[in-house]
């Protein structure tokens, strides 16, 4: 069985998630309480149905180390689909993952942790960041902030370390606007610990697919091109990546699989890179230690189910394929359509969706169906447009035709700007 967790206003408005569970449990509060990520909540609730295993998805409890170890406790014992909480805490934030990185001599832009690369063995022997090497990685007012992009140099990036999706993250060009962005990405992010980054420009946003399973066994699933974005957020990913040579592919490939392997990683995660093509450099950004939102451009390429491999590993076998069984067949894309005013700056949207239809010759993941609400509480997004076939040229035209033939009415939605993008000269040659 499938149980969900639902507010009053999800009831309300007969949200989909609900339709396709076999139960829910009411919260209590409203959607903006943020009780999705409160893993007391989550864990006392599990209890309660009497779960066998949660899975936070990708949303914010799916990052909270907190909540694996809780489950641990229960008697009997719940199963977290995702990594153990000693991971998360060394992996799974972005301070800990970079002096982590550091630490294997993973190559990292100069930031506030620069030559920090203490760590410490948990008792199965796997790497973790102490909490006083921590804190020294972290800045803890704006004048602290200051002196590390003075020295660093500018232009900086102000970052959240439990920031995502854009938020808790402002760039900074110069000393004179420091102190109130600094402010701002605080004010984002209510009590997360505060870096600052060096800010590295015309990079490419790349990452590498990883799955492990208890039995210390990791593999790469390949990388993915997520260059594309708008408000720091992802709008159009592809897989295979075409900008890097396959050299660079497997030096990045290999560094995530090492890095995982350091602190005992288990389930799907994420190794982001910063890259730039110009000089093949390589930086390491940070490891999401859950599945993320792009990971059906990995499937198509691979011919893989990650939720199921997830599933597996969870539940203690190991994973179905070797390193060695695994090929890229062909190439893959996702657009993420949003109910978003372009115009005003991709600023979020409501609305009924009074008429939706999507094309039959795509992959289409959706939450949504014809009448449903699109609500001010959640994340704008309506559907992810998957395409796939044989080479990013003809893809390119199927990811245009799928998003021509994608009907919206009831919100203003990104579409127009999606379909601009497959069209843009510099998408097509791949820049």
């Amino acid at each position: 069985q499938f149980i969900v967790m639902a507010t009053p206003e999800d009831l309300s408005i007969n949200a989909e998630y609900i339709r396709m569970a076999d139960q829910y449990v009411l919260v209590p509060g409203g959607p903006n309480a943020n009780n999705y990520a409160n893993v007391e909540l989550i864990v006392d609730m599990a209890e309660r149905v009497g779960a066998h295993a949660v899975w936070s998805g990708w949303g914010h409890a799916s990052e909270n180390p907190r909540l694996p170890e809780m489950l641990a406790q229960l008697q009997p014992r719940v199963l977290f689909i995702g990594p153990p909480g000693s991971s998360m805490r060394a992996l799974g934030d972005k301070i800990s993952s970079t002096i982590v990185a550091q630490h294997a001599d993973v190559p990292c832009l100069p930031w506030s942790g620069t030559g920090i690369t203490e760590t410490a063995k948990s008792d199965a022997g796997y790497l973790t960041v102490p909490d006083d090497v921590y804190q020294r990685a972290c800045v803890h007012s704006a004048t602290e902030g200051l002196q590390v992009a003075e020295r660093i140099g500018f232009p900086v990036m102000i970052k959240a370390s439990e920031g995502g999706g854009g938020k808790g993250i402002r760039m900074c060009a110069s000393a004179d606007m420091f102190r109130q962005l600094y402010d701002a990405a605080v004010g984002e992010v209510p009590g997360s610990p505060i870096f600052v980054m060096k800010l590295a420009k015309a990079a490419r946003h790349l990452e590498v697919q990883l799955l492990a399973d208890q039995y210390g066994q990791v593999i790469s699933l390949f990388g993915r091109d997520c260059s594309v974005q708008r408000r720091h957020q992802k709008i159009i990913e592809e897989a295979p990546i075409t900008i890097a040579s396959p050299e660079t592919r497997q030096r990045m490939e290999q560094a995530a699989v090492r890095l995982a392997k350091l602190v005992g990683y288990v389930s799907a995660g994420t190794v982001e890179w910063l890259y730039a093509p110009d000089s093949d450099e390589l930086a390491f950004l940070e490891l999401n230690p859950r599945l993320q939102v792009e990971h059906p451009v990995t499937e198509m390429i691979t011919g893989q189910d990650l939720i199921e491999w997830q599933l597996r590993v969870a539940s203690g076998e190991p994973l179905p394929a070797r390193q060695e069984d695994l090929h890229i067949h062909g190439h893959a894309f996702e657009a993420r359509l949003y109910a978003e005013d372009v115009p005003a700056g991709f600023l979020p949207a409501t609305g009924r969706l009074a008429h939706l239809h999507f094309p039959d010759h795509a992959r289409i993941e959706t939450g949504v169906r014809q009448g449903d609400t699109i609500s001010p509480w959640y994340d704008p997004m309506i559907a992810k447009v998957v395409t796939y076939g044989p080479t990013r040229a003809i893809e390119l035209r199927a990811l245009e035709r799928a998003l021509v033939d994608t009907e919206v009415a009831g919100s203003v939605t990104n579409v127009d700007f999606l379909i601009a993008l497959p069209r843009h000269e510099g998408f097509r040659k791949g820049e």
